[in-house]
């Protein structure tokens, strides 16, 4: 049964967290069993399944690239953990209560519903599933039932999650939401949890938990030195405390507030380097280089300075993207 294949697989990930090599072969396994379900490969390379798809606020990863996270190993490793313990402390914080999860933006595999939900009865976990891409999530919908997992979902939304209304909302115990890319480029994250943080519980847990843009400048490297020294220059952006003014009543700002970093000083630097922190569960991180999420920006500064101030702003009207200007 192919349920319980993808039982033992994602058992293996998760007490293989620090071996690579094994989470990487599980994942292409259950890469394997997924295409081979859904059949996304038949579809062909045609430009409706490669292309973005527009939201109300950034954009939705086309089918394709959607079923190309998976494959993020150490991102899809690394989520799976924080989602099990996520659910396990849940449990032990309401016992005897069914743990009810939404997920915004599931793709075509779903994959933590159908990573997940194997590992617990269905008197445990319960899933709402929402997808804005029609034929991701009719994908989605097929490989969930081909795993035996319909008593898992309890429904299918086809709808936008920026604008989305969440039906009983109060009673969700876990908000999933993996709607990002590095320095938060185009995907509807921010617009996502500003839209629906103000609508769950406040005891109701998100995953990720945050993500946080930070900016670090680097020194030259001397003859000597192993590692070049670098040094935090500044917090671009804290997504959670930047959209904790969402109450459900304000729409979505066109930017949030700009920080400015100075590069003058007694000191030259080499180098400013941006990166996306994912925060993604109590010490679960997702680190520099270690998934597409994480990759960072370098930029060489080159003397003399024709400005002595860097000023980065998120931007989130008319598009989603983090921005600078001297």
């Amino acid at each position: 049964m192919l349920r319980n294949t993808i039982k033992e697989l994602s058992t293996t990930i998760l007490n293989n967290q620090s071996d690579f090599d094994t989470v990487k072969n599980t994942i292409d396994e259950i890469h394997k069993h997924y295409l081979e379900t859904t059949n996304i490969r038949d579809l062909g390379e045609g430009m409706q399944h490669m292309a973005a798809v527009p939201t109300a606020g950034g954009m939705a990863l086309s089918l394709n690239h959607a079923a190309a996270c998976l494959l993020d190993y150490r991102r899809t490793a690394k989520f799976l953990d924080g989602m099990v313990a996520l659910i396990r402390e849940k449990q032990q914080q309401h016992p005897n209560e069914v743990i009810n999860i939404f997920y915004a933006g599931c793709g075509p595999y779903a994959p933590f519903v159908t990573l997940v939900a194997p590992l617990f009865e269905v008197s445990e976990v319960q899933f709402t599933v929402l997808e804005i891409n029609a034929i991701s999530i009719k994908m989605a919908e097929k490989l969930v039932e081909s795993l035996d997992l319909k008593d898992y979902v309890t429904e299918f939304h086809n709808s936008d999650a920026v604008t989305f209304q969440i039906p009983d909302a109060k009673k969700y115990h876990i908000l999933f939401s993996e709607t990002l890319d590095a320095l938060l480029y185009r995907e509807s994250y921010v617009p996502i949890l500003w839209n629906m943080l103000p609508q769950i519980s406040e005891n109701c847990t998100v995953i990720p938990n945050n993500v946080i843009v930070q900016a670090s400048l680097t020194y030259p490297q001397k003859k000597n030195e192993e590692t070049r020294q670098e040094k935090e220059a500044a917090v671009i952006l804290d997504v959670r405390e930047a959209v904790k003014i969402s109450d459900g009543s304000k729409s979505l700002p066109k930017s949030f507030e700009s920080i400015t970093i100075d590069l003058s000083g007694d000191k030259r630097y080499h180098t400013m380097i941006v990166d996306t922190k994912v925060h993604i569960y109590n010490d679960i991180w997702l680190h520099r280089n270690e998934s597409s999420l994480s990759v960072p920006l370098e930029m060489e500064i080159v003397y003399p300075l024709e400005a002595p101030n860097v000023t980065f702003f998120y931007e989130l009207k008319p598009s989603v993207e983090l921005k600078l200007k001297n």
